[in-house]
């Protein structure tokens, strides 16, 4: 086996395809490595999950096909989406008049917590819930011929969950919601911060975009895996959200509430 096939994770076997524990992967063990970073695909892939979310996933069968992987190996993504959350930050730091340590505080939280952290959390939710209730279940072993012979025996499915790529789907569903949430609020902001039905509906709105297509993406993310069934499911977040978008229609304004976590404002 080849060196990177190992990094990689190697072909799959049966006791790789069990594991109930994620691995770490790849992807963040390559993130020292910035001339192997192929910048210009991250950069056309940030584009089209904004336009046409579907064709980036094509290519998660081509990358299996090749690299015996469905997770991505190449962190080029994350250091864009990464420079993004500080050119956001320190927007956002000009705003609110904030000091050179509290913007570099500020674009640290963003990425640590908001992108990283959370999609650390999200992708294990992901990862179980897919292996729990999106797989299904193997076919029965075949019964012995009335002849004496026997079929041979069935053949180990490999077909597995893996946790790096619930990561991706997370990363690839976290720049919408960048877009709407880091940036057009920003640009919003005269608007949401009043103090009047109109503009709470305008913010509470803004939040329900963000989130909802976060929660598109995730479905699309894992519903291009051919094996897996019932990824509707995955939709089901949406009808709580909706509902809550709802009741914060009767004077709860979501975006007053965020901004006042972060800026205390």
């Amino acid at each position: 086996m080849s060196a990177y096939a190992a990094e990689a994770g190697g072909l799959p076997t049966p006791s790789s395809a069990s594991s109930s524990t994620p691995r770490i992967p790849v992807i963040f063990r390559r993130l020292h490595r910035f001339h192997q970073m192929d910048f210009e695909l991250a950069a056309w892939q940030l584009t089209y999950l904004c336009i046409a979310p579907r064709r980036v996933y094509r290519n998660v069968y081509f990358h299996k096909q090749t690299k015996n992987t469905w997770a991505r190996d190449d962190p080029a993504i994350l250091v864009l989406i990464s420079a993004c959350l500080c050119v956001s930050a320190f927007a956002w730091s000009l705003v609110y008049s904030l000091s050179i340590l509290q913007a570099l505080q500020l674009a640290l939280l963003m990425i640590l917590r908001d992108f990283l952290l959370s999609g650390v959390v999200i992708s294990t939710i992901l990862w179980q819930v897919s292996r729990t209730f999106l797989v299904p279940p193997a076919a029965p072993a075949p019964t012995p011929s009335l002849h004496g012979a026997r079929f041979p025996p069935p053949v180990p499915r490999h077909d597995t969950v893996e946790w790096g790529y619930t990561f991706d789907v997370h990363t690839n569903a976290f720049f919408p919601l960048y877009l709407t949430l880091y940036l057009a609020q920003l640009f919003l902001l005269p608007i949401v911060r009043r103090d009047n039905w109109v503009c709470l509906w305008a913010g509470n709105t803004l939040y329900l975009a963000g989130f909802a297509q976060y929660i598109y993406g995730t479905y699309l993310g894992l519903s291009a895996l051919p094996f897996l069934a019932r990824t509707t499911l995955l939709l089901a977040p949406l009808l709580p959200l909706g509902a809550a978008y709802v009741v914060s229609l009767l004077g709860f304004n979501v975006a007053r509430w965020v901004l006042g976590v972060y800026f205390g404002s």
